[in-house]
């Protein structure tokens, strides 16, 4: 079944659809479209199940008389905005293709409106937890991108908002990563536990649930590209039920952040954190790397600091990060409330 209305622009017409399985997502693709459909892209379903599949039909720019005669107006031509912001930033031609037909249909007052709603509709946005959460949450990356100060940030907003939050490490590899986490926790008067392994999160995972409202999980720094740290994080993630994060340098190049993800999603990441937004000039990397995985956005690290060093994001500061600010727009409820500092990064107005 397709999951979202068909858009119409001037090059092609597009439509979403959710199936079980390739086969079924084909046949109906044909039977609405018809053989002459192309797919623009695959994915898999954001809950793991099933593909999400992406078709665009030529069509005839009559069509856009049409829709001149019956609304009085023609579409926003906000297209070329965004796919010159797009380009900038590096995203791969095809998304940038499917993000620039989608905005060039979608009903909006300025650029931002329309990638807005073009972000709204190829990707999800799923806040990381800053209460209570059924499932605690592991944050897992390649080593370097920030995974130990991520849990920091996470257990302090956590803290701060009054939660009992407790932290787990599951990094025995990193020489002083314990240590590191220790030091925080200890100051945010926030329990740490060390397990080893598989059967060390089995044990302490359901005896914390009792306790504490979230619980956020550390991991070791894992290459994506190696089949027995690929292993490892599918151990970890089938000891107990739990949700994963992936944690990627903003920066990250495109191409290698797609790869990533891939393996990260493959192995268990439904979300991804992006972090050292301050450092990064170009996002195309985390673009790539949630569209290739079919990763939620979750926050953005904004700062070094372990305080107020975390955002959240959704579909409009994601589009406001992308193009340039031409003006000042009022944030949207929960956006925003971390970015007033001055030594933050040159995005945290966007925020």
């Amino acid at each position: 079944m397709w999951d979202h209305p068909g858009h119409t622009t001037g090059f092609m017409r597009l439509k979403c659809y959710t199936a079980d399985s390739m086969a079924e997502a084909m046949a109906a693709i044909r039977a609405e479209l018809g053989d002459d459909a192309i797919i623009v892209s695959t994915q898999r379903a954001s809950d793991g199940n099933g593909v999400r599949i992406t078709a665009a039909l030529e069509h005839d720019p009559v069509e856009d008389d049409i829709y001149q005669a019956l609304t009085g107006a023609r579409r926003a031509p906000h297209g070329d905005a965004v796919r010159e912001a797009l380009e900038f930033h590096g995203a791969p031609a095809r998304l940038t293709e499917l993000l620039v037909n989608l905005a060039s249909a979608t009903p909006a007052h300025d650029a931002i409106g329309a990638c807005a709603g073009a972000l709204d509709q190829v990707f999800h946005f799923l806040p990381m937890p800053q209460g209570a959460a059924s499932r605690p949450v592991l944050l897992a990356g390649p080593p370097g991108t920030g995974k130990t100060i991520a849990v920091a940030k996470l257990a302090a907003r956590a803290r701060l908002t009054g939660g009992a939050v407790g932290v787990i490490t599951a990094d025995t590899v990193r020489a002083g990563a314990q240590e590191q986490l220790a030091a925080f926790t200890r100051i945010l008067e926030v329990d740490l536990k060390k397990a080893r392994g598989p059967e060390g999160l089995a044990t302490l995972v359901p005896n914390m649930q009792q306790q504490y409202g979230v619980i956020f999980i550390d991991s070791p720094g894992l290459n994506p590209f190696s089949q027995d740290d690929m292993d490892y994080l599918r151990s970890l993630v089938a000891a107990v039920p739990m949700d994963v994060a992936l944690v990627l340098n903003a920066g990250t190049d495109p191409m290698e952040a797609i790869e990533i993800a891939e393996a990260f999603a493959e192995a268990g990441a439904s979300r991804i954190l992006a972090t050292r937004l301050d450092m990064a000039r170009r996002l195309g990397g985390i673009l790539a790397a949630a569209e290739a995985g079919a990763l939620a956005f979750g926050d953005v690290s904004i700062n070094p600091r372990v305080a107020n060093g975390l955002c959240p994001i959704n579909p409009v500061s994601l589009a406001r990060l992308i193009l340039p600010l031409e003006e000042d727009i009022p944030p949207e409820d929960g956006v925003g409330a971390y970015a007033e500092d001055d030594d933050v990064s040159p995005y945290s107005e966007a925020l």
